[in-house]
């Protein structure tokens, strides 16, 4: 895998699990210094029975074939989704696009299947992620202003909400 490889946004398809728990593990783990585990996280071994149903889904970015991003779309019922595992190779971020092109085709995703809003919750030290997420429209919010069935993380600090 090389950064001048082409991009390819995908549905995730069973057989990606590895590749998805490579890239996620040492972001979380080295990058942002949160002690969690893979054990710790079993939608990463059942992606299609989480996140692919109903209004929800999950996007993989591709270079070579190798998972080089991820996002997630949670459905949480009324309309309303969660976006999860947000997540971009070091290689990978800035100049290419990929973090836009997996947000963009996850909005793309969510109008067409009815979606009204879009939370998500992340740790205050993901400076880089607040001003991207601002960026697309994404405004702060209360944690007591999410709506009840969103799946609160215990590192979640900061909260947004975006109209679809």
């Amino acid at each position: 895998m090389t950064i001048t490889d082409p991009i390819v946004i995908a549905p995730f398809v069973p057989g990606q699990e590895e590749g998805v728990i490579a890239l996620i593990l040492p972001i979380q783990q080295t990058e942002f210094g949160i002690p969690i585990t893979a054990a710790e996280q079993p939608d990463l071994r059942d992606i299609p029975q989480f996140y692919q149903r109903d209004a929800g889904n999950f996007w993989v970015a591709l270079a070579d074939d190798q998972v080089i991003g991820t996002v997630a779309l949670l459905d949480i019922g009324n309309g309303q989704t969660a976006l999860r595992k947000m997540f971009v190779h070091p290689a990978y971020r800035g100049s290419r696009g990929v973090a836009s092109q997996l947000l963009h085709t996850l909005f793309d995703w969510a109008r067409a299947h009815g979606v009204r809003e879009i939370y998500l919750g992340t740790t205050a030290k993901y400076l880089a992620a607040h001003r991207f997420y601002e960026k697309n429209g994404f405004s702060e919010l209360r944690k007591d202003e999410l709506p009840p069935a969103f799946p609160v993380m215990q590192v979640d600090t900061k909260f947004y909400r975006k109209a679809v």
